[in-house]
């Protein structure tokens, strides 16, 4: 059978989300009429729809879909990554440890060599829990616990106070884009790794759907015995998804540390991991649906920052930081049942000659 193309994902990508696009473009015209009128001086709708609340959101969903989309590589292959909170913290330590070690050199190449060194680590962890998953066969939920306690354990120990990284990554305004009222400072005004994130969304979404590769990883995850006896080595798929997906939990840290934040703080994931699991469900394994589901979820941290800032004062505070984590918990819990993960998730697999 052949393989669909390139091209044709996003014509039928119109088709299978064409709700999601209406609704997305709908939103965006409220934002620019809000923006643009006088509406902007209504407290919540300044609130929800203005250029600051917009820009948060898109922040705060850089390194939750990242997140997702290594457990997309991963649960695609079969192989459950709970553990995406730790790689995601050490790949942010790692690239904290990187930049103050190269405060000396010229910036750019400080950050780049940085980045690195975050999905290095990053894949590093990927390739542990792989081995924990598939060599020794361990429950695949202990590891990836097992990988987030080690995290948060070595960087609390190793994190030196003292140390500070110089520098982090600037916007880089895309020519013309950039100009469009509202989107254009929203999205096309925006640090390196925010491009990054966005591409990649479409890159793996075309590799899963429309590669031999993806195809090959998918057949591993849903029906590995039936992979194998058309020649797919199982484990071998396992093993290179998992060491991506832990690459790109490694990158969401690096975007923490060397894009938004600039420096590294003790458990400054903060349940980004979990958060990236339930996007990643909510949007039924698909990048795309990812996406959309961080993007929400995005969304809310925004809303939980316009919110303070607007001197809310009549909710305590401490509800007013819940709001992302309960909206998370309800998204998830209504689509139990509704959502199926890759048939063979979590199996470990014996090939004929070892069993």
């Amino acid at each position: 059978m052949n393989q669909p193309t390139p091209a044709s994902a996003f014509r039928r990508l119109g088709g299978r989300y064409g709700n999601a696009m209406f609704i997305a473009l709908a939103l965006i015209a409220i934002a620019i009429l809000v923006n643009v009128t006088p509406l902007k001086e209504q407290t919540w709708l300044r609130v929800l729809f203005g250029i600051s609340a917009l820009n948060f959101t898109l922040r705060a969903t850089v390194p939750l879909v990242l997140g997702a989309l290594s457990g997309i590589l991963c649960e695609r292959s079969g192989i459950i990554n709970i553990g995406i909170e730790g790689m995601m913290l050490a790949g942010a330590f790692g690239g904290f440890v990187a930049k103050t070690s190269t405060n000396h050199w010229p910036l750019a190449a400080s950050l780049i060599f940085s980045v690195a060194v975050a999905v290095a680590i990053g894949g590093l962890m990927g390739a542990v829990h792989a081995l924990f998953s598939i060599r020794f066969r361990m429950d695949q939920i202990i590891s990836g616990t097992v990988i987030i306690i080690f995290a948060l354990g070595t960087t609390s120990y190793l994190y030196n106070r003292d140390a500070i990284a110089e520098g982090k990554f600037s916007s880089i305004a895309l020519p013309g884009l950039s100009r469009i009222p509202v989107v254009g400072p929203v999205l096309f005004d925006n640090p390196p790794i925010t491009y990054l994130a966005l591409i990649m969304v479409v890159v793996v979404h075309v590799a899963l759907f429309y590669t031999r590769w993806g195809l090959r990883t998918r057949a591993v995850g849903e029906h590995p015995r039936a992979a194998d006896t058309v020649g797919i080595n199982v484990n071998r798929y396992r093993y290179v998804n998992t060491s991506l997906g832990g690459m790109l939990a490694g990158l969401a840290g690096a975007f923490l540390v060397l894009e938004a934040v600039g420096q590294f703080q003790e458990g400054m994931t903060a349940g980004r991991g979990f958060i990236s699991l339930a996007a990643m469900i909510f949007g039924n394994w698909n990048p795309f649906g990812a996406l959309g589901a961080a993007t929400l979820f995005g969304f809310t941290q925004a809303l939980q920052n316009e919110l303070l800032l607007a001197g809310v004062t009549r909710v305590p505070r401490q509800f007013i930081s819940m709001l992302p984590y309960v909206v998370t918990i309800i998204a998830v819990s209504g689509l139990v049942g509704r959502v199926r993960p890759p048939a063979a998730e979590g199996k470990v697999y014996e090939t004929e000659g070892s069993q």
